[in-house]
């Protein structure tokens, strides 16, 4: 053992018995079941056994001065103390490297003395490390064979731990693996000067290490693995020293030889002979150990199946073949690292490729990995559509330092396959695979580099863009936000790039032109906005202060510049409609504060709209002015003055062809009265929010219009919704394929909450006493318009368009507006029963539990009672109403028994006992699932009562106690022997659901005939284009206007 002074110590035990207690403690647990190969636990049969102090201590008192002065070296004031406290070498890894160097020098200071004693100390420190808690004897080490001291430490292995220092989690397990291998690193270098080739530590560790590392236990396994491949690769450490002092002495001697004969020095070249002579041998005793802990830890653990030792074993080997690849990079090593790139485990083949990556980066190398490479090519290439991202990502970036020492060893086809990586979705593979792309880019011109100004470099640039996007894909933002990392230096020179778009006679054909102009607009967006796109993750999402700064910086220099030349290329690229749309997304991307003049680019932009009227010119335009008319922009008085002349110049055309269509009075056909309505219907709704958002009136005065046109625009959606469900049961396979279409969950959504709002509002309708100053003849007509429209939204439901469940919240009212909408319900249930009884029952308890949970979360908050919310009294009511319309007890059986089911299930799931809340919160819901028991089948109540006790039997139920009363009522209800009545109860005879007749389906027959309307083609084109031009630009303004408006 070794002593260190402590000031704590007199407040430590000194006992004997306490410290070996102290001892035990400090080694970490073991985990001896998490080994694959399912032997470890062959020979833990055999019982721990009590162990003596005097055995753990072995050398205690040998050298106790010289350890003192070693830890009081390390521990700087603690040297002044007076009481000393044993420490063995476990404990000094805990102290960090200054003291670890200290200890171990007075370690070596003791193996010089008693060298039995000191490795006895050495041996069980890897074996502490190793989460065991045995301590070995002199008598097993004194044995011939090196298994019986891992027989006994075998049974001394704690099991009943789970881990080791090794794997444990958190900050501690990665704390000690570093503070181990640097442990094991420093025991080396301290002693390459001495003990290390007396032929017998080096022999005794590496022996001991061997035999360990082949053990079935993974605790010893995994931790002398990592101790012999360190030892290794410190091994290597000392032999490059040795081959630099051979070096050295070299060069002496042959400065010595070169000298003259008086000159010359007989004894001295001698003398350096002998060193060099000395040196070699060393050298070659370190390579033979190297050579041993090889063969006899690499090659078996290599393919080990515990993941972590294969990746500690080809971690080390990269760094043996890049320390001393002399010795270790050869074709016989390289071997196994190209085996290992198979490995299932992408830890194992990520390691694999970082140490590749270190071979390739030093040019030194290069020459021996010819082989190599041409091996492994196709293994390499397809290891980037590795699953896990973070092997892809390192794997492109080893290409591609594969492809800057060679430009042979890729293929053209392996570039094409490597490029479309740009599109890739992982932005840091997307990313590797433009700095690919961009120095392949340099190969192509590093000669020319010099010769030609950034111009040309930038034309050479653009082209090699446009073949990369023209061949592999057509989104350039991606292609650009891959190169941004590498090569944002040259997209970011704006002027260059608008400097050759502007030029007569760049050398560019018409396509190229146009992914050129899709580049300036990606460039400006990454400029913008940053990386962040749809579809591509891994991006950073937190800029830093700097990040922010730049991209302030980048935005100032685009809007200054843009803003005078974006004229002159809309100017020049007016007549592609395309191009044009491209470049007047640039607008969007103008920082506020600049203070320029946008006259001649407003201009610009009219003209344009008044060539180009196809949908994406228009909603470019369209988005473009909505950014232009903040109120933060410096400009957007003069841009809103422009947007508004522009828009109200098209009205007075529109309005003067309206005018000319009436003169004519003529009529078109049916076709063209589909198409031209359409459009005059978008029209009219564009035109209603342009009015609202340019009016000085209040919407006040609106508010009874846009209402009533909010009734027929839902009758109208509910009508093709329920037409289009009907025609996919009448369509004709043999002439065309149905329309699919499904409502979005938001438009669900919308459907229902303006359903509840329009029509189950105001007192009961069960109050025949309510106050009204409206007149009988108005409330009926108020009720005549509620009932269209829940029978709209119920035909919805029992057509299929809707999912059944969104018909809880309309069953939610079934008794508290009966008299007005019971009819209606009723109907929808037996319909929606009729298409499915199980989801129709499910629908039925969804809607109680929803009213109940809104009862227990206004209980709970205490407040006024909201309107919406029904007492437990009718929850309890409407229950009981809902097992009258189940009559055929046999036909519902499963209907019933799953609502029971479902009911125990929302009350016990997810409860936890606690003394705080002893009962479950929904517990009162089983007094309303109660009503349901009378339903249930004999056999059925007994397997319904099994259940309940499957989620009843983990808690503690008292049953005398107030609080669990509805539990015994539904027991009760279950335990009930009266016989069920073997009799179908009568269904209401309510009337059936009132559906107006607004079929879309119903034919009109024209007015008179449908003459001839060739003559007005031309005419009604000109009015379709200006509906459709107007109809598309007003899609700016949707955001400024609201969609809906509730009566107040």
């Amino acid at each position: 053992m070794i002593t260190e002074p402590t000031a704590a110590a007199t407040s430590r035990p000194t006992e004997q018995t306490n410290n070996s207690h102290d001892e035990a403690n400090s080694s970490a647990a073991v985990n001896h079941s998490g080994d694959e190969s399912g032997n470890e636990n062959r020979h833990k049969s055999v019982r721990r056994r009590k162990r003596a102090h005097n055995s753990s201590e072995n050398v205690k008192g040998k050298i106790a001065k010289a350890s003192c002065s070693s830890v009081n070296r390390a521990g700087g004031s603690r040297s002044k103390q007076k009481h000393v406290e044993a420490v063995t070498l476990f404990e000094v890894v805990t102290m960090g490297r200054s003291a670890m160097q200290g200890v171990i020098d007075d370690w070596i200071e003791a193996y010089l003395t008693d060298r039995d004693s000191s490795l006895l100390d050495l041996i069980s420190f890897f074996i502490q490390c190793s989460g065991c808690k045995g301590v070995v004897t002199a008598e097993m080490c004194q044995s011939k064979d090196d298994s019986d001291v891992m027989s006994k430490m075998v049974e001394e292995l704690d099991e009943d731990s789970v881990e080791y220092p090794l794997i444990q989690s958190g900050p501690y397990g990665r704390w000690f693996h570093s503070e181990f291998c640097e442990f094991v690193s420093v025991l080396v270098a301290q002693c390459q000067h001495s003990i290390i080739f007396d032929s017998y530590l080096m022999n005794t560790l590496i022996s001991l290490l061997t035999e360990l590392s082949n053990s079935y236990v993974r605790a010893f396994r995994h931790t002398c693995t990592l101790a012999a491949v360190k030892l290794l690769s410190s091994l290597v450490s000392v032999a490059l020293s040795l081959s630099v002092g051979m070096e050295n002495s070299q060069k002496l001697y042959e400065v010595q030889k070169t000298k003259t004969t008086r000159q010359k020095s007989t004894p001295q070249l001698e003398k350096i002979q002998k060193k060099i002579t000395e040196l070699q041998e060393k050298r070659a005793e370190i390579e033979s150990m190297m050579d041993i802990i090889f063969k006899g830890v690499f090659l078996k653990r290599y393919r080990d199946v515990l993941p972590e030792i294969r990746s500690i074993c080809m971690e080390e080997l990269g760094l043996w073949m890049k320390l001393y690849s002399s010795a270790f990079l050869t074709d016989s090593y390289l071997k196994y690292m190209g085996w290992m790139m198979y490995d299932k485990i992408p830890d194992v083949r990520l390691k694999c490729v970082l140490s590749l990556q270190g071979l390739y980066g030093d040019p030194l190398l290069l020459p021996k990995l010819d082989l190599f490479t041409s091996r492994f090519k196709d293994r390499m290439i397809s290891m980037t559509l590795d699953k896990d991202n973070e092997v892809a990502v390192q794997t492109m970036k080893l290409l591609v330092l594969i492809s800057k020492i060679s430009e042979d060893v890729l293929s053209p086809e392996d570039y094409s396959q490597l490029l479309q990586f740009v599109f890739s979705s992982q932005r840091p593979l997307a990313a590797a695979a433009g700095e690919l792309l961009f120095s392949r880019y340099d190969e192509m011109n590093e000669e020319e580099a010099h010769k030609q100004q950034t111009l040309a470099r930038l034309k050479a640039l653009s082209n090699t863009f446009v073949c990369v996007c023209l061949q592999l894909h057509k989104h350039v933002v991606y292609l650009v936000d891959s190169l941004w990392d590498c090569g944002g230096a040259l997209l970011k020179d704006w002027p260059t790039l608008t400097s050759i778009l502007l030029q007569d006679s760049p050398g560019l054909t018409q396509a190229e032109e146009a992914v050129l102009v899709e580049i300036l607009v990606a460039s400006v967006r990454q400029a913008s906005e940053g990386p962040a796109l749809a579809g591509r993750s891994g991006a950073k999402k937190v800029m830093s202060a700097k990040e922010k700064k730049i991209q302030i910086d980048d935005c100032t220099k685009l809007t200054e510049h843009l803003l005078l030349v974006l004229p002159k290329l809309i100017t020049k690229f007016s007549g592609s409609w395309d191009v044009v749309a491209s470049l007047m997304k640039i607008p969007q991307y103008f920082l506020p504060e600049v203070a320029e003049v946008v006259s001649s680019l407003l201009a610009q932009m009219g003209a344009v709209l008044d060539l180009h009227s196809g949908p994406a010119v228009l909603e470019a335009a369209a988005r473009t002015y909505l950014s232009l008319c903040g109120e933060e922009m410096s400009w957007f008085s003069v841009t809103r003055a422009a947007r508004d002349s522009l828009v109200q110049r098209w009205v007075d055309q529109l309005t003067a062809l309206l005018e000319g269509s009436l003169q004519v009075k003529c009529t078109i056909s049916l076709h063209g009265q589909k198409y031209v309505l359409l459009e005059v219907l978008q029209c009219l709704c564009y035109c209603m929010l342009w009015s609202l958002n340019t009016s000085s009136e209040t919407l006040s005065s609106r508010v009874s219009y846009i209402c009533y046109n909010q009734l027929i625009a839902f009758l109208g959606v509910c009508d093709v919704l329920t037409a289009h469900s009907y025609q996919l049961h009448l369509w004709d396979p043999t002439s065309f394929g149905p329309l699919l279409y499904t409502p979005s969950p938001k438009l669900q959504r919308a459907l229902l909450t303006f359903v509840c709002m329009q029509v189950f509002v105001g007192p009961d309708c069960d109050n025949q006493s309510r106050a009204s100053d409206t007149s009988e003849v108005e409330r009926l007509e108020d009720l005549h318009r509620r009932r269209n429209l829940l029978a709209a939204y119920c035909k919805l439901i029992v057509h299929g368009v809707l999912e059944m469940s969104m018909a809880a919240e309309i069953f939610m009212y079934y008794m508290k507006y009966y008299n007005d909408f019971g009819d209606i319900i009723k109907e929808t249930m037996y319909r929606t029963r009729q298409i499915d009884k199980i989801e129709s029952a499910r629908t039925l308890v969804l809607c109680l539990q929803q009213l109940f949970v809104r009862l227990k979360k206004e209980q709970e908050s205490g407040g006024k009672a909201h309107p919406g919310v029904q007492t437990f009294t009718s929850i309890k009511e409407l229950a009981r109403r809902y097992v009258l319309t189940f009559g055929d007890l046999v036909k519902f059986r499963e209907c019933i028994v799953m609502i029971h089911r479902n009911g125990i299930e929302f009350v016990f799931q997810e409860f936890s006992q606690t003394p705080e809340t002893p009962t479950p919160p929904y517990l009162s819901y089983l007094t309303i699932l109660s009503e349901f028991s009378s339903k249930l089948l004999k056999p059925d109540k007994k397997t319904v009562f099994s259940y309940l006790q499957k989620h009843t039997a983990e808690h503690i139920i008292d049953l005398r106690q107030e609080c669990w009363q509805p539990l015994i009522y539904y027991r009760a209800s279950l335990l009930a022997v009266a016989e069920v009545e073997d009799a179908v109860s009568n269904v209401s005879s309510d009337k059936k659901l009132y559906l107006p007749n607004r079929s879309p389906f119903s034919k009109h027959k024209p007015d008179g005939t449908t003459p001839n309307t060739a003559s007005h083609k031309s005419f009604y084109s000109i009015v379709t284009s200006h509906l459709h031009r107007m109809c598309i630009f007003f899609y700016c303004f949707r955001k400024q206007v609201p969609l809906s408006i509730q009566p107040s």
